[in-house]
């Protein structure tokens, strides 16, 4: 059985994502950065699969963990 490129990334990011969620509030930084790479490969994922919805999900959840890791680094600053 061969994995699919995009299957084995959309894979990928839902493991990302499940660490990140795992973290919880430990460390808001290091789970922003694996919501990012996460929500990234599950976009990329999302457009091969060329499901609409959950393209526009992906994308306004990774723009939220990028806005959230950015607000976080201005806050320590």
């Amino acid at each position: 059985m061969v994995i699919n490129f995009f299957y084995a990334l959309g894979l990928a990011g839902l493991i990302l994502i499940i660490t990140g969620i795992l973290i919880k509030n430990k460390n808001r930084k290091i789970r922003d950065i694996l919501y990012i790479f996460g929500g990234a490969a599950l976009t990329t994922y999302s457009f091969h699969i060329k499901d609409t919805i959950f393209i526009i999900l992906q994308i306004i959840f990774t723009l939220v963990a990028v806005y959230d890791l950015i607000k976080q680094v201005k806050n320590r600053k």
